[in-house]
């Protein structure tokens, strides 16, 4: 366990891997079932599936950044859970925005 104690083994990064984790089967689960085909949308360029999930990733990396670097990471709320309560970090707004953006992309583009 010492090799992986530099990174941050919290909820939210749980959250993170396990939903890319599922996003990956759920992708893969399409392509067998669903072949794919190549479309032409908003950008005027054909893409697949894979395509609009890469750039719903990229979208959702600077979206976070621009958030941090923006509004900081500081909670907006506190749960009573526990001894101390639960913080709600603002972050969790960025993913909101990041997954209505991420739909608008599997739509359009």
């Amino acid at each position: 366990m010492e090799s992986i104690a530099w990174m941050a083994w919290t909820l939210p990064t749980a959250i993170f891997f396990a939903a890319i984790a599922g996003t990956l089967a759920v992708m893969t689960w399409l392509a067998a079932v669903y072949p794919e085909a190549e479309r032409v949308g908003v950008l005027r360029i054909p893409t697949t599936r894979g395509d609009r999930l890469f750039i719903s990733l990229i979208t959702a990396a600077v979206i976070h950044l621009l958030w941090i670097g923006l509004f900081g990471t500081d909670a907006i709320a506190t749960l009573p859970i526990g001894e101390e309560g639960l913080e709600i970090s603002r972050l969790w707004l960025a993913s909101g925005i990041s997954l209505v953006a991420a739909v608008l992309i599997f739509r359009t583009v």
